[in-house]
């Protein structure tokens, strides 16, 4: 017997439509699930920027992976893997798991608005079903029984609300939504901290400049050496800020166990917070950063500049200045180059500077103390075409020799003079220091600051306040005698539950 077709289209669910589809999508984008779900999403997205080198953190270390992978470079570029924190799949991530927490924190609001207009709920018709139930039998009378009782309540900040309950007077106390309030402030704080963040992301920057003594900054793009700026970030809005390097000074152990440790960094400054204004000497240490209408400059680093002068065979000067050498160990061994494209044959020099030099058998020349105590330079010569002219980007602290030929190596201390016939006279002055600023202006700081304390405050009252009921109900018995009985009920189990009501039933005792 087939089906009657009419009655398979009666059974048959009616279409939902749009509007529904949207709700039911609204409910699941929005439901707590969701949102933890969309947390987990969100970090394992940004596992990747542990593990590749981003361009907000510095382009220099990108272009070398690029260089060393090209292959797997291009897939993971075009993946936005290089770009993380600002890629679209992440910006998605980051934007539904926002509108997901808002619609889940919103509604909780509301309700929670709504119960604390409300009164506490009727006394129940069965008290001896609850726990932590108690009777007892007094003389006084019924009023002056809860008289008593809404006194202790008051007292100790309970929520009241007196109704007749059957075949008696009903009073029911409840305490403990600053539990709720607690757990509502720390999700909107998280969504705060979440809109401080991006804030800071789409109008902030980051900057890394070096600087050497007897030099200065002026707060430009091209004055820096690494600059990374949010999306909505305009360069017009550089705050027109100065400084000039007048010195720097380094402290380090000297004995014990921790030999060669830094204790105290201190750069000495002037400073002007736009061009024509008077110039400030400051100290600039490290957790202790110079403020420019809100861009801060933090003091990171530190090394040094050994000062080099080369003259051709004529005796005319080729170069005269100081060499930023990067430290590539905790006692400085620092590398670095000069290129010197004007001289008649462009010229180009490697270095190795160590500020505490001793030969090693084994390792050879080596640093065994971050202070210049003993420096040395330790130089390559070559003399070529430099690359310079090709319009190709380069690394100004790497020199390419493939089109160059090798003149001499030799070591110098300060004063020594290098004679080669084909290029001139290399002296080596001395050494200056530079340091290393990190400049950055993060306008959502504030807001996260704000919001961290409050999440942290509101995750105390979430874990440490608990939400509870007492209902008391008083009658008269055949004696003509108070009949008091009590109970409570507790969310979270709350063992203080029970002294509670032992404490207001003992006021109820005291009655006469």
């Amino acid at each position: 017997m087939s089906p009657d077709p009419k009655k398979s289209r009666a059974n048959e669910a009616p279409p939902i439509g749009f509007i529904g589809s949207t709700r039911w999508a609204w409910r699941q984008l929005t439901s707590m699930r969701t949102a933890l779900i969309l947390l987990l999403l969100l970090a394992l997205a940004a596992i990747p920027g542990s593990l590749f080198p981003q361009r907000s953190a510095g382009v220099s270390a990108v272009n070398q992976y690029l260089e060393d992978n090209p292959n797997l470079g291009r897939v993971l570029d075009a993946l936005g893997m290089f770009d993380v924190f600002g890629s679209i799949w992440f910006t998605a991530i980051y934007l539904l798991l926002l509108i997901s927490v808002i619609g889940c924190v919103v509604p909780r609001l509301r309700a929670h608005l709504d119960s604390l207009r409300s009164a506490p709920p009727p006394v129940p018709a069965d008290l001896s079903r609850l726990a932590d139930y108690q009777q007892l039998t007094t003389k006084a009378s019924a009023a002056d029984v809860v008289t008593t009782a809404e006194a202790w309540f008051r007292k100790h900040h309970w929520r009241l609300a007196t109704k007749a309950a059957k075949s008696g007077t009903g009073l029911s106390a409840e305490k403990g939504y600053a539990r709720e309030t607690g757990n509502l402030l720390f999700h909107a704080s998280l969504i705060v901290i979440v809109v401080g963040v991006a804030v800071g992301a789409l109008w902030g920057y980051r900057g890394q400049v070096l600087v050497r003594e007897g030099t200065g900054f002026s707060n430009t793009l091209v004055a820096y050496d690494e600059f990374s700026a949010g999306r909505l970030f305009d360069a017009k809005n550089l705050p027109p800020f100065g400084f000039e390097l007048e010195d720097f000074e380094a402290e380090f152990e000297r004995e014990g166990t921790q030999k060669g440790s830094p204790r105290q960094f201190t750069a000495s400054a002037l400073t002007r917070s736009e061009p024509g204004a008077n110039w400030q000497r400051e100290t600039l240490e490290v957790n202790h950063p110079l403020e420019f209408s809100g861009t801060k400059i933090f003091l990171t680093g530190h090394g040094y500049a050994p000062v080099l002068t080369v003259t051709d065979p004529a005796g005319h000067v080729q170069f005269s200045d100081s060499v930023i050498f990067l430290p590539r160990d905790g006692n400085f061994t620092s590398i670095g180059v000069v290129k010197i494209p004007d001289a008649p044959q462009q010229v180009g020099l490697e270095g190795i500077f160590l500020p505490s030099a001793v030969v090693d058998e084994e390792r050879g020349p080596i640093s065994v103390f971050p202070a210049p105590d003993s420096p040395a330079l330790f130089l390559v010569a070559w003399q070529g075409d430099l690359g310079v002219d090709s319009g190709e980007p380069q690394n100004v602290y790497q020199l390419r020799t493939e089109d160059m030929k090798r003149l001499g190596v030799t070591s110098l201390l300060p004063g020594d003079v290098w004679s080669l016939p084909q290029l001139g006279h290399v002296r080596f002055e001395g050494v200056d220091r530079f340091i290393s600023l990190q400049i950055a202006h993060e306008p959502g700081r504030q807001l996260v600051l704000v919001a961290s304390i409050a999440a942290l405050i509101g995750l105390l009252f979430g874990l440490f306040v608990p939400r509870r009921r007492i209902w008391l109900k008083v009658t008269n018995d055949t004696q003509k005698k108070t009949v008091v009985e009590v109970a409570g009920l507790s969310r979270q189990g709350y063992a203080g539950l029970s002294s509670e009501i032992a404490e207001m039933l003992g006021e109820v005792r005291r009655v006469k």
